[in-house]
């Protein structure tokens, strides 16, 4: 047969073999018979995954192995079509089959009122977007308050702001929707790391709260904590000047600025995704003297 192949055991002598048939890649199929040949302890079962199965040839190919083998059939066919094919086939060539999804599929569409898609692949479609998002939550905690700072070229979105402005649940949130966050304090007396002026400046978002919000969470924060952070930390008369100190380093840079006062962590999210998607999409530069 033409077909890849991914044997799950390398001694094929020991038993006939489980043939794992998908349209996709056979996810779902080779976990069922991992989970089904654990329970038998010291028993090897060669498993062959056959995926991208959509034609007659195919099938007619693989029964005829199943039958010389004296292998089963295990197969996750979406295709209406072609699992019909194959299990008339498989009857015809006295072939065990056991169809995964077949039974489900015809239960679930009784039960909404509709027919299934019949596309092959869309599992692993789910399954590739969830591992997608626990590695960009897991960049975004490797990431934050400044960690890193060396590995920034990976960073989707670039958060910089002073002290307080909510860099860290922002970029966490972000991080939940799939996207690679790094955010970066910015303090006044210290230079920004050299490797934020490195990066595509369409990635960067500079984050900007007014200076009374600011000085209420840093006093909040304060007392919740217990500790000493200086009267300067906590001035309004301070948090005004680096709020200004960080919106005109955010222009000379040309950084997007986004306000996010009074503005809820979702809304937030939302627009800087729909920034950095356009400015992508389209290619266009920032206008660094405008403030969302």
């Amino acid at each position: 047969m033409d077909q890849t192949r991914t044997p799950m055991s390398q001694d094929a002598s020991l038993a006939p073999p489980i043939y794992v048939v998908s349209g996709g890649e056979g996810l779902v199929g080779s976990e069922v018979a991992r989970l089904v040949i654990s329970q038998f302890e010291g028993v090897q079962v060669p498993v062959i995954v056959i995926p991208n199965v959509h034609t007659t040839e195919q099938i007619s190919e693989v029964i005829e192995e199943a039958r010389v083998s004296r292998g089963t059939i295990l197969h996750t066919l979406m295709e209406p079509g072609v699992r019909r094919d194959l299990m008339r086939k498989a009857r015809d060539n006295r072939v065990v089959e056991i169809d995964l999804v077949g039974s489900v599929l015809a239960r679930v569409a009784t039960l909404v009122g509709k027919e299934p898609l019949g596309k092959p692949g869309l599992y692993k479609q789910r399954l590739s977007t969830y591992f997608d998002r626990l590695e960009a939550i897991e960049y975004s905690i490797k990431h934050d308050d400044g960690a890193r700072t060396d590995e920034l070229h990976d960073a989707e979105i670039v958060l910089v702001g002073i002290s307080r402005v909510g860099k860290t649940p922002l970029s966490m949130y972000l991080a939940v929707l799939g996207w690679k966050v790094a955010n970066i304090p910015l303090v006044k007396e210290v230079p920004p790391p050299e490797a934020l002026f490195q990066i595509d400046r369409r990635r960067v978002i500079g984050l900007v709260v007014d200076a009374e919000q600011i000085t209420a969470r840093r006093r909040h924060r304060q007392r919740r904590t217990g500790m000493a952070f200086g009267s300067r930390y906590v001035s309004q008369e301070t948090t005004e000047d680096e709020v200004e100190w960080a919106r005109r380093l955010f222009r000379q840079h040309g950084w997007a600025t986004l306000n996010l006062t009074d503005r809820s962590i979702e809304e937030s999210a939302d627009e800087i995704i729909a920034l950095v998607a356009r400015w992508f999409k389209h290619g266009t530069e920032i206008d660094p003297s405008g403030e969302s």
